[in-house]
């Protein structure tokens, strides 16, 4: 039984109490509005084969937090958040898109917070799209369902007056034509590289091991994408 429904009534009840009905209350109509889309993350969860311990950890991690906290698709939830990142490769040249996160100081692949959306892989699109100016970027492997290729856990540290909390990350690889075309919004990263997957793993002090696991699998999924020529 959810705590607020053990609560005395209303009238009963201290402020703080009222405070934490009316939190039960929300946290209710969340689990109940978003019961389709999470039934829809769990079986990616489920369906996913992680590379590692480290993911597998992650992935129960995600399964936990979601049936404990029916926010987790909010900013506003306090102990974390699903987040959407893409990895972004050139198809002509199999070259990858790195940028130096403004506040963290570290390369890491595009990507950010869902904003109110239910549709993960549409908000990987939308941040990849924010943060380079590509138009044309494709999911690979393209499907109806597009699934992500990695799952990370990771801690971001306090920042003004956001506590310290988790991001749950869904990372998708998605394909441009146009590299040259890179234009980010006014106040994204502008320093970007576009690197080979080699120089990319290269850069062993800048890079953590989950972007270079994320690297990896990118690296072997395109060895089955044809060239334009074929």
């Amino acid at each position: 039984m959810p705590r607020h429904a053990s609560l005395p009534l209303w009238r009963d009840q201290s402020v703080e109490q009222k405070l934490d009905t009316l939190r039960g209350q929300a946290l209710d109509l969340y689990r109940y509005q978003l019961r389709e889309a999470y039934a829809s993350i769990m079986r990616m969860l489920a369906a996913h084969q992680p590379a590692d311990d480290k993911e597998a950890a992650d992935i129960e991690l995600i399964k936990r937090l979601i049936a404990e906290h029916p926010d987790i698709l909010s900013m506003s939830c306090e102990v974390g958040h699903i987040t959407a990142s893409a990895l972004i490769v050139d198809r002509a040249s199999r070259r990858v898109l790195l940028h130096l996160h403004k506040r963290l100081g570290r390369w890491l692949q595009v990507g950010g917070h869902v904003e109110y959306e239910t549709d993960i892989a549409a908000a990987a699109l939308r941040e990849a799209r924010e943060e380079t100016g590509l138009t044309d970027l494709e999911f690979y492997p393209a499907a109806d369902a597009v699934p992500p290729i990695d799952f990370d856990v990771h801690t971001v540290p306090r920042h003004r007056k956001a506590p310290e909390h988790l991001h749950l990350d869904f990372r998708y690889l998605l394909l441009t034509r146009r590299p040259e075309s890179i234009a980010p919004d006014v106040g994204e990263s502008t320093q970007i590289w576009w690197l080979s997957f080699d120089e990319a793993l290269a850069l062993v002090t800048e890079i953590d091991p989950s972007l270079r696991r994320l690297l990896r699998k990118g690296q072997v999924l395109l060895r089955d994408l044809p060239s334009d020529d074929d």
